[in-house]
């Protein structure tokens, strides 16, 4: 007994160790993250509001198809390749981006269209451009700390790993020795009337309680784009020992090449009236106008639901004989649970995928987190040198 009581002593404190050192360590990304998140989960909703001409009048008439909205964007963006294509919901405005690479530096501009009359309504420019766009600079710092994504990337994924163990170290600090009803009131409530230092330690100690789980989940969605072995656990894992396969798509038969499709329409403006009748649950579409491979498809992406991104099928075409393409996997109903899951990641993340609600709670767990470094830091400080 006496030794089992020294190998818990001798635990709790290389725990208690690790979890110090390990958040003075990591506080600083672990807060930028965080508060970065915060802004980030409502980016959509401030947009609308900012930028109006996101915005359109619902007609009760269908959509231009994408040449004609591809040629009122060559005017204002003459000789560069758009990037992609997108519709968007009834009163939503369509658009066409253009990332372009000059001199080392990527520059990424848009031009906004109504879907109905392909007629222009503005032209930004989200990247390497004169105008300051907060968004822009909120995912930079959210992602990478403001530094070259490919220095940036990876550091947010560590410190975001360390986040995890601090997580797991906090609940073992947490857990009470005894569960009377002083060390439950102790875990479980803040002593708002008690003094400043006993404040900060119940908001550090009980609010990480009661975010460990969430803060969890948005952590481990946000390690998903750090690290592809980390992503691949995950699916392997949610899978039950399915290896992912890295992305692929079908491919056109490039012996059709000489057959290719000359009907009164462009490839493009076919695949997607070929798609509007497969799928009548459209909430927005995306696709890619210029295809670099000979044997690339056509693809088109078609969404379901307004505000999300997760419940969505893609669709591939032969480019020279527009013949549909199946892909295992493309069609969300029939995906398999690993996949469903892939494809709700980022939904998950900013909590989109419980609509407002879910967003206004990401955006809590997000503060919460961001409050951590600074109360264990202000308890650690508080007992070092009082």
């Amino acid at each position: 007994m006496k030794r089992e009581k020294i190998r818990k002593s001798t635990f709790r404190r290389v725990n208690d160790w690790l979890h110090l050192w390990l958040g003075l360590v990591s506080g600083i990304v672990v807060f930028i993250v965080s508060l970065t998140g915060c802004f980030y989960a409502f980016q959509q909703e401030i947009k609308d509001v900012l930028e109006p001409w996101r915005f359109v009048e619902a007609q009760d008439k269908p959509y231009v198809p994408p040449s004609v909205l591809l040629d009122t964007a060559a005017h204002y963006m003459p000789g560069v390749q758009p990037t992609g294509l997108t519709y968007s919901h009834a009163e939503g405005a369509a658009a066409v981006g253009y990332l372009m690479e000059e001199a080392g530096n990527s520059r990424f501009s848009v031009v906004f269209m109504n879907p109905y009359t392909g007629g222009f309504l503005k032209q930004q420019t989200t990247l390497g451009g004169d105008e300051f766009d907060f968004f822009q600079f909120v995912i930079d710092g959210h992602r990478a700390l403001w530094l070259p994504y490919d220095i940036g990337r990876p550091i947010v994924g560590v410190f975001t790993l360390i986040f995890v163990l601090l997580l797991i170290s906090g609940l073992v600090m947490w857990w009470p020795k005894k569960w009377n009803k002083a060390n439950k009131d102790k875990s479980f409530k803040i002593r708002w009337r008690g003094k400043f230092k006993r404040v900060n330690y119940d908001l550090h100690n009980v609010f990480g309680f009661y975010s460990l789980i969430f803060a969890l989940i948005l952590a481990v969605t946000g390690l998903v784009w750090s690290f592809s072995w980390f992503e691949k656990a995950i699916y392997f894992v949610t899978s039950a020992g399915i290896i992912k396969q890295a992305h692929t798509h079908p491919h056109s038969d490039v012996q059709q090449k000489e057959n290719a499709w000359e009907g009164d329409m462009s490839p493009l403006d076919k695949a997607w009236y070929l798609t509007l009748e497969k799928d009548q649950q459209v909430e927005g579409m995306y696709m890619t106008p210029i295809l670099h491979d000979e044997d690339d498809p056509i693809e088109v992406l078609v969404y379901h639901d307004r505000g999300t991104f997760y419940n969505h099928n893609e669709y591939f075409y032969d480019r020279y004989s527009l013949q549909p393409l199946e892909q295992d996997g493309s069609i969300y109903r029939t995906a398999s649970v690993a996949d469903k899951l892939s494809h709700m990641n980022y939904d998950i993340h900013i909590g989109a995928i419980g609509g407002f609600p879910g967003k206004l709670f990401a955006f809590l767990i997000s503060l919460l987190c961001a409050s951590l470094p600074v109360t264990g830091f202000l308890v650690w400080f508080n007992k070092k040198y009082r």
